[in-house]
């Protein structure tokens, strides 16, 4: 797969959604790339409109990402110690230059009335990355978690009450209405592969599966469509995808990921074996270039032998 000239897509979410499409580009000719992105996690604040998962993606792309895992590299944080001065509470981080770019999303949607697919495709524009990264919507569509403290946003949750507490529920609000882009429609129906990024499933890779249309574009495609595990020596590596996989009654391993995938699946990426599944079983840590290279590599040609 990694020597032909179809095109890659791959669903992402939180960072190794982008770590694993940061590979992609250096496995593939970027342009060949399309990753749709979880905007479950959108949220409006500070006059801007931030869109986490996409932006964490084209910042990976654009080799712009800090070292801390989010954010721009080496950005300052200027705006919000002066809105602590003032006496806000700054419970969600933004650096300045990351601010900028949220804010001139706003400007782009409220003003120039772009949509969230043409807005994101602007500003990549503007810091060089040639995959296309692609929101799931250009509808509004919001995760909310329920834990013992109540319903909250999923960045509500996940920042302010860091992520506390037994997850008694998970809503998806405004999916039923909200429809794929054609750009995201394009871009499944084209592919010759497509790679379900090492992501928390039910935070970061449900939410994209939850728009109308989404599931049955995914089951018409032709490409074979295969998982990375996130489960990497049977620890979760970042983030709460364990106590939401509790939340489903699935187990925290390969097998639970692809029990939650089911039938979407021809097969599954992860350092252990899944019986009842085609796998692919190899080391899924990406925690440098060269990782981050060889598991999309490796993937690629495990979905061209998949696809026969």
């Amino acid at each position: 797969m990694s020597g032909d000239t179809g095109d890659v897509v791959i669903l992402a979410g939180g960072t190794g959604g982008a770590k694993v499409a940061r590979g992609m580009a250096d496995a593939i000719d970027p342009e060949r790339l399309a990753v749709i992105a979880n905007t479950g996690d959108d949220i409006e604040i500070y006059g801007a409109y931030v869109s986490p998962d996409p932006d964490l993606v084209s910042f990976w792309l654009a080799d712009l990402i800090d070292e801390r895992g989010w954010g721009l590299r080496d950005d300052t944080f200027a705006v919000m110690d002066a809105l602590r001065a003032l006496g806000v509470d700054v419970w969600f981080n933004l650096g300045d230059r990351d601010l900028a770019w949220c804010l001139e999303r706003a400007r782009l949607l409220a003003q120039e009335g772009l949509s969230q697919t043409m807005a994101l495709t602007h500003l990549d524009e503007a810091i060089g990355v040639r995959a296309r990264v692609l929101p799931m919507s250009d509808d509004p569509v919001h995760t909310w978690v329920r834990s013992s403290a109540g319903w909250s946003s999923f960045q509500e949750f996940m920042v302010r009450e860091r992520a506390q507490g037994i997850i008694e529920g998970l809503e998806f609000r405004g999916a039923e209405q909200a429809t794929p882009t054609q750009q995201v429609l394009t871009a499944i129906a084209d592919a010759h592969a497509i790679v379900i990024g090492p992501s928390n499933p039910l935070a970061s890779i449900a939410p994209i599966l939850a728009v109308p249309g989404m599931r049955e574009a995914l089951s018409a495609t032709a490409a074979p469509v295969v998982a990375v595990s996130p489960i990497v020596g049977g620890e979760v590596l970042k983030g709460p995808t364990a106590e939401f996989m509790a939340f489903a009654a699935l187990e925290c391993n390969a097998d639970g990921v692809a029990d939650f995938y089911g039938e979407l699946l021809d097969g599954i990426v992860a350092d252990e074996n899944v019986a009842r599944l085609p796998t692919l079983q190899i080391d899924t840590r990406m925690d440098d270039p060269a990782s981050r290279a060889r598991v999309a590599r490796q993937t690629l040609d495990f979905a061209q032998a998949l696809a026969g």
